[in-house]
């Protein structure tokens, strides 16, 4: 088996929120007007990728996994998880405002759902102008505090909102209060997760009348009431590699890709490219393969170089 980067058909996402940017800036197949979100890479039940080109196409990515474990995910992964890819790579268009969610914790997670925590980060692609993001509290909070205040409709009254820009990013560990605000564009990069609990949804409802569940209840345990810093500095280079966010969980470099820069594995583990800006192409086993903004690329761990050119913005997520 010669291996080779690998990209999978989109799984497409229509939300209450949604709108028409993920065709209008990422050429994703898009039928409604209220497409939220791209499931780029996904191993959550029921939305399962499979590949969209290559010798390996119309396979899943848990199929070619169960054949070639140490080649797709590489042996420090699977020591760790085993055979399941533990991340979940998105791209989502806020056309109006998404819930105040938030997402429990590893031991949350899997106590009551039998799943994996939501630790996440967004990258910020596109924003209008005036765009926000709700981030956490403004100030130290209490479970009293916050159910008074969610009570009475005055929940954003304790929130912070970030106004946003493209190129911004910002790292969110479970329990922090979020919504993406209406306007953004964001590629996201999380947990294999689908676990969320919506406290509040602007008192808005769907086409039927009906308004979306809230989980006040679940949500109170799981909430960090403290402020947390999510916004992220840092500062690009051209043509090199530079860290924006380590966790237990991701690493998330960002590469500024002016002509060329040579890729080199550092460990025994798969890495995935998602291309945020822009147009480039890579070198592997000789062959020449272009990709352009909105393209998510799996790195099988067993591929040890690449020569990548091109001018494009990229993020680089390892484990």
């Amino acid at each position: 088996m010669k291996f080779y980067p690998l990209t999978f058909t989109p799984i497409l996402k229509d939300r209450i929120w949604g709108g028409n940017k993920l065709k209008i800036y990422l050429n994703k197949p898009i039928v409604s007007e209220t497409t939220g979100e791209s499931w780029e890479i996904s191993t959550v039940p029921g939305d399962i990728s499979v590949v969209n080109s290559g010798v390996l196409k119309g396979k899943n990515i848990n199929d070619i996994i169960d054949l070639y474990p140490n080649e797709i995910l590489g042996k420090s992964v699977i020591a760790r998880f085993g055979k399941q890819f533990p991340l979940l790579f998105k791209f989502i268009d806020a056309k109006e405002d998404l819930s105040i969610q938030l997402h429990p914790n590893d031991n949350l997670a899997k106590e009551r759902h039998d799943s994996f925590g939501k630790t996440e980060m967004w990258y910020v692609m596109q924003a209008d102008e005036s765009a926000r993001l709700v981030v956490g509290f403004k100030k130290d909070s209490t479970k009293e505090e916050y159910l008074k205040h969610l009570e009475s409709k005055s929940l954003v009254a304790l929130l912070n909102e970030s106004p946003v820009k493209k190129g911004d990013v910002f790292f969110l560990e479970t329990g922090t209060i979020h919504a993406i605000g209406a306007g953004v564009m964001v590629a996201e990069i999380q947990q294999t997760s689908d676990i969320t609990y919506r406290i509040y949804d602007w008192d808005r409802s769907d086409v039927t009348g009906k308004s979306r569940e809230l989980h006040t209840e679940l949500a109170l345990e799981a909430i960090n009431y403290a402020v947390t810093p999510v916004k992220v500095s840092y500062t690009e280079e051209v043509n090199n590699s530079i860290q924006v966010v380590n966790c237990s969980y991701f690493i998330t470099n960002i590469i500024a890709l002016q002509d060329c820069f040579i890729w080199k594995r550092k460990k025994q583990a798969f890495t995935v490219f998602m291309c945020t800006n822009g147009q480039f192409e890579m070198v592997v086993n000789g062959e020449i393969l272009r990709y352009r903004m909105g393209d998510t690329i799996l790195i099988p761990a067993c591929i040890e170089n690449l020569t990548i050119k091109g001018k494009a913005t990229l993020l680089e997520i390892s484990i």
